[in-house]
């Protein structure tokens, strides 16, 4: 199914899921902040990573829905997520996103000012075992497996990419995630392991002439509970840097880990806001060698 067909599909079915949500109270049983907030690719997570949690506080039996916007602001770019996502229960998770990154006068030298990179991502996960509540008082995590197909629309930047750097407009990653809570110290630990060749996240395009294979990479996340509805934290994103070797020479578009450090609060199971500060790396070092940190702002809504 294609994308905008896809989030079609997902735009009804959580107008539908809104509409019906006055008839019963969701999650009555679930924790503030236990589902994560929503990432800038869709599913329930962190702000850049997913974890092994279904969105939404729905329980066993019921359907939830989450709606979110997250903006980052760098120096030089200007990144803006949006989506939503249904939780059937708590064992699957569908998720639908799109991301427009603003390029500003950053391309203007090749004649390319104002370009905006867009993607759309269609996204499922499956929790395969595990209860990251229940089994706090355990070593054992909560697992979930998942994909994240993306469609790239880099404008007036396709030629290029597609052409001498040989990347592709879509891709689908796949990803693994064990998220452990240690409730009694309100401690959260997650580990996802994410196999992708996508070149900053996908925004341009995936693999490439010069490193088309597909790596299995890290993302780590650590949070601490300091109230019941306040948590702070910090993450990791590794990324696979495919355009390091391009043709426009080494480092022109080398691509730089992501890491972000984050305050949540959740003030009821409606909403929840996500301020933090990222550190996007640098973006196409050969047109802006400085590197992309800046303000992460997101909310996140719930019937």
């Amino acid at each position: 199914m294609p994308c905008r067909t896809a989030m079609a599909a997902l735009g009804l079915g959580l107008a539908l899921v809104l509409a019906g949500a006055q008839a019963q109270t969701l999650g009555r049983g679930k924790l503030l902040l236990t589902g994560g907030v929503s990432t800038i690719d869709g599913p329930a997570g962190g702000g850049l990573t997913p974890w092994a949690v279904t969105g939404s506080y729905a329980t066993e039996g019921e359907i939830g829905a989450t709606a979110f916007l997250t903006r980052v602001r760098t120096p030089d770019y200007a990144l803006t997520s949006w989506g939503a996502a249904l939780g059937l229960g708590e064992r699957a998770e569908l998720s639908l996103a799109r991301q427009d990154l603003d390029t500003g006068d950053n391309l203007a030298p090749l004649g390319l000012g104002g370009l905006h990179l867009k993607q759309d991502i269609l996204g499922a996960k499956l929790r395969l075992a595990g209860d990251a509540v229940l089994d706090s008082d355990t070593w054992w995590p909560q697992l979930a497996v998942g994909l994240l197909h993306k469609r790239s629309d880099s404008g007036a930047l396709e030629p290029t990419l597609t052409g001498p750097l040989g990347a592709r407009r879509s891709g689908t990653e796949l990803y693994l995630s064990a998220t452990k809570l240690f409730l009694a110290p309100g401690v959260l630990a997650n580990l996802t392991l994410r196999a992708t060749r996508a070149n900053q996240g996908g925004l341009l395009g995936f693999g490439g002439a010069q490193g088309d294979g597909t790596r299995v990479l890290p993302e780590v996340a650590l949070a601490k509970l300091l109230a019941r509805d306040v948590a702070v934290g910090l993450e990791v994103r590794a990324k696979p840097d495919n355009l390091n070797a391009s043709v426009l020479g080494a480092g022109a578009l080398q691509e730089d880990d992501w890491a972000d450090l984050f305050a949540a609060w959740a003030p009821n199971k409606h909403v929840s806001l996500t301020l933090a500060w990222v550190d996007l790396g640098r973006i196409a070092p050969a047109v802006q060698p400085r590197r992309q940190r800046g303000a992460y702002l997101s909310v996140q809504l719930a019937p």
